[in-house]
């Protein structure tokens, strides 16, 4: 233990960076646990979309959703669903919906909104399209 406390006190920087890496690793472990919605991985979210006609909604810009989107995802920018603009969305409450943004951060936002408006199956893809496309899984490009 004495050289725990020799250790932290002869490196100050270092033992402040790992409590800052320690609490935010575990902030993150206990936000995914407690948050409303689940976090899906691409073999989960094929199968929430062959069995159980499950709704991919893709929250990138327009021009990345052109470049290339997952067969079927429907484009719906995070500030429509902000502002409660879902469309066809709002009837299929009971319906399993998939977010997927770039890398899985920023559509928790959209997952926690649409929860929020009622939603009872909201998922979010881990690791986003970085995570689908490093896969080599397939595209669609409109």
């Amino acid at each position: 233990m004495e050289q725990y406390i020799e250790f932290i006190g002869n490196n100050p920087i270092l033992s402040g960076i790992w409590l800052v890496l320690f609490f935010a690793i575990t902030y993150h472990f206990f936000q995914a646990k407690l948050s409303a919605f689940k976090r899906v991985n691409n073999s989960q979210l094929t199968q929430l979309v062959n069995k159980e006609d499950a709704i991919v909604v893709d929250v990138r810009a327009k021009d990345d959703y052109k470049k290339g989107h997952i067969a079927g995802a429907k484009n719906l920018l995070l500030s429509q669903i902000d502002q409660g603009e879902i469309g066809t969305l709002e009837k299929q409450k009971d319906t399993p919906i998939i977010l997927v943004c770039t890398a899985g951060l920023s559509a928790s936002k959209g997952a926690n909104k649409l929860v929020k408006e009622g939603f009872n199956q909201v998922y979010l893809l881990e690791g986003g399209m970085n995570s689908w496309t490093g896969a080599n899984l397939p595209l669609v490009k409109s």
